[in-house]
């Protein structure tokens, strides 16, 4: 196996379902780190959104995390639906899991879950940078160097990269798993939330038949 070869994992932190497929792809990258490194790219699911939730959205998220709770057994605080006038953009959170990568690339996935567990369990706002910045203290950064980090522009334009990454592949649906190499091609893995029994050994038969990949076009 050529060492290039890797997972990329496609997410947004504040999607509900990948906060739900958080301990599956936990467990992925323990199991294949040695053989395929996981790196993560931020999708971008409501980034730069401006509008408030109407009671609407509230209803339609609320139907979500409830399968969300049912599928995966993550927990929910719904107190968070008691909020007036929250705009729920997403862009902050991306660039908080973007900055954990540019500071501590092994802080990224693990950090990616402790922003979903502040905001999904917690409810505690993960669009405010002083918020962010409060958990990433919480998680073993330095809070001055990562609220820093966090407001410099090359942070901002690395996660727009990261969206324009996902764009570029077609990937608009989180979590999205896909596994090979950029000189080779991938392959899909999963587009949606799936248990870890479900993946992990289709992803072992993968690597046994020499991790096989279709280009397109």
């Amino acid at each position: 196996m050529q060492a290039h070869t890797r997972l990329l994992y496609f997410a947004d932190p504040l999607c509900s379902w990948c906060y739900g497929f958080s301990p599956v792809i936990a467990a992925l990258a323990e199991r294949f780190e040695d053989r395929l490194p996981l790196s993560i790219v931020m999708g971008g699911l409501r980034a730069g959104n401006t509008q408030a939730m109407r009671a609407q959205d509230k209803e339609t998220i609320r139907k979500a995390w409830t399968r969300v709770g049912a599928a995966s057994g993550q927990p929910f605080d719904f107190s968070f639906f008691d909020r007036e006038g929250f705009v729920y953009d997403t862009e902050p959170a991306c660039r908080a899991v973007v900055t954990a990568r540019r500071l501590l690339p092994r802080m990224a996935l693990p950090f990616m879950a402790r922003i979903q567990q502040a905001f999904y369990a917690e409810n505690r706002d993960m669009t405010a940078p002083e918020e962010i910045a409060g958990v990433a203290e919480e998680a073993g950064f330095d809070r001055a160097a990562f609220a820093e980090a966090f407001a410099a522009a090359e942070t901002r334009n690395e996660t727009v990269r990261d969206f324009m990454t996902a764009e570029s592949l077609g990937i608009h649906g989180f979590p999205t798993v896909i596994a090979g190499s950029q000189e080779k091609g991938y392959a899909l893995l999963t587009n949606g939330y799936r248990t870890f029994e479900d993946l992990a050994e289709p992803l072992e038969r993968w690597l046994a038949a020499g991790a096989p990949v279709t280009k397109a076009g």
